[in-house]
């Protein structure tokens, strides 16, 4: 760790570093995000941890001030080991809440004691330990940000009984669950509808400067299937798949507080961890663009190009096999093109949502319509499932019967569990598996890396927009020239890829 740039971070209470360290103050106890707005302590009685699991483990307590659980995800493992980041994915997604190490293990391919040794050299604690943290760090956010009980909260954030969340809890912040319960904060998090039924929560993601947020909305305006996704200067929303049937998922941003504000509604309570979750992941939380730009930059050639999109972010989905085919749909054709026939797939192969909205209905100018009557005539689709479209008659489709063809064998491979999004899954198999696919090709494996798994480092050297870019800037126009130069980017050529695009739409 980098003492003197992170003690001149905290000093300036710099927000890029926001989640990045945790600031330790030996003389309270306590520790701290870095844009903590307390008193700043005397360097000499600091500490600094890469986690807040490490402070934890260090014996420090939270600080209830600036809530360190609401700091956007700490970035430090990506691009040093991709079994660390699976690991963590799955802890993030709950794998030791009812799992052991030991299954853990087994579902990454390697040994428990490996485990624990790629852990302490990459984390710097076990992984029993950021479970431990992840699990406390929700509960105290559901504390502050919904209505639900304490019992519900315990078993919503991992706990296997009250009890051991009430003595992990007292362990930690020195005092019980309910004393830090803020009924206003509760209050605010119930989403109502134009009728005042309630439907849903409001809630609130973190994330680190600098954040292109409109650059995302952006990106996903153009791609956003119709009936499925709406996206407009503000917002993005779609339709998502819930215990119920059908939800709505909206996200805008509250740039003042540096924070995502995510609507939900239409799920039960057991949803809504692992929807923050997924929102994370669209939106590339836990991104870290110091890191990332500074990587990218020591190739001069990408300076400039950086620094017109500091904030650039590679969005990511909501639904992987939904992202699988909109990659075989897009396979030498527009992006527009692609659209309106992934548009034309959920109208003939997608579920209908609660509201059961006839897909004639669907109108795409309704943008200054209220939040919620846009929900329901814009959005009334919910996106075909793979066993839907493993089904599917190839000739229906406006696109190449062979292309159609691959949809259908994607699908039905996902059926049969022969391709597989699950996070321990490593790269190298997903990838290898789509590739023995028939009609799918790097340039679609690539994608499907990069967008529906989060490879950071997913590179597509043959796409013609990225060649056409290197022509102008670099003099090549050989993917295999391309691709030897992106070496330089790595292990966040995804990002150098996403700047290559966007300046293409600049030209």
């Amino acid at each position: 760790m980098n003492d003197q740039l992170f003690e001149n971070a905290r000093q300036a209470r710099d927000p890029r570093f926001d989640g990045r360290f945790f600031v330790a103050v030996k003389t309270t106890g306590i520790y701290c995000r870095p844009v903590c707005k307390v008193r700043i302590p005397l360097a000499k009685n600091v500490d600094f941890y890469g986690s807040a699991a490490a402070a934890q483990e260090a014996g420090f307590r939270p600080c209830l001030r600036c809530r360190p659980e609401s700091a956007p995800g700490t970035p430090a493992w990506k691009g040093t080991s991709t079994t660390v980041n699976r690991a963590l994915r799955l802890i993030s997604e709950g794998a030791l809440d009812s799992g052991s190490i030991d299954a853990l293990s087994d579902r990454l391919g390697i040994t428990p004691r490996h485990l624990s040794r790629l852990f302490s050299q990459h984390i710097g604690v076990a992984p029993k330990a950021v479970a431990q943290t992840r699990r406390l760090q929700i509960a105290k956010k559901l504390i502050d940000e919904t209505p639900f009980s304490i019992t519900d909260i315990a078993l919503l954030s991992g706990y296997k009984s009250v009890r051991r969340f009430n003595d992990h809890f007292k362990h930690v912040y020195a005092r019980t669950p309910s004393s830090l319960r803020k009924k206003a904060g509760r209050q605010k998090t119930v989403c109502r509808n134009s009728s005042g039924v309630e439907q849903g929560f409001n809630l609130r993601l973190s994330y680190r400067p600098p954040f292109d947020f409109s650059g995302i909305l952006n990106f996903l305006k153009v791609r956003a299937v119709p009936g499925v996704e709406y996206v407009d200067a503000d917002h993005y929303r779609r339709v998502i798949k819930t215990h119920q049937g059908t939800g709505i998922l909206a996200v805008g941003l509250d740039e003042e507080a540096r924070q995502l504000l995510v609507q939900v509604t239409g799920i039960l309570p057991d949803e809504l961890v692992p929807v923050l979750e997924r929102v994370k992941r669209i939106f590339d939380l836990d991104a870290d663009p110091i890191e990332i730009n500074q990587a990218i930059s020591r190739d001069r050639r990408m300076r400039k190009i950086i620094a017109e999109n500091p904030g650039q972010r590679v969005p990511g989905c909501w639904d992987p096999f939904e992202i699988a085919v909109r990659a075989i749909v897009g396979q030498q054709v527009s992006v527009k093109g692609a659209t309106t026939v992934m548009g034309r797939i959920a109208a003939m192969y997608g579920i209908k949502n609660r509201d059961n909205v006839d897909v004639k209905d669907v109108d795409l100018q309704g943008a200054n319509r209220a939040a919620d009557e846009l929900d329901r005539e814009v959005l009334c689709l919910g996106f075909p499932s793979p066993e839907r479209l493993s089904e599917l008659d190839t000739k229906t489709l406006s696109m190449p019967t062979r292309r159609a063809q691959a949809i259908k064998d994607m699908s039905r491979a996902v059926v049969n569990g022969d391709v597989s999004f699950d996070t321990s899954v490593s790269l190298d198999e997903l990838k290898l598996s789509l590739l023995n696919i028939k009609g799918i090709g790097p340039w679609t494996a690539e994608y499907i890396a990069m967008r529906a798994v989060n490879d950071p480092n997913a590179f597509l050297h043959s796409d013609l927009v990225l060649l056409k870019v290197a022509l102008t800037e670099f003099s090549i126009n050989k993917p295999d020239q391309l691709l030897d130069l992106s070496k330089a980017w790595q292990p966040w050529r995804a990002y150098a890829g996403m700047h290559l695009w966007r300046r293409a739409v600049k030209k």
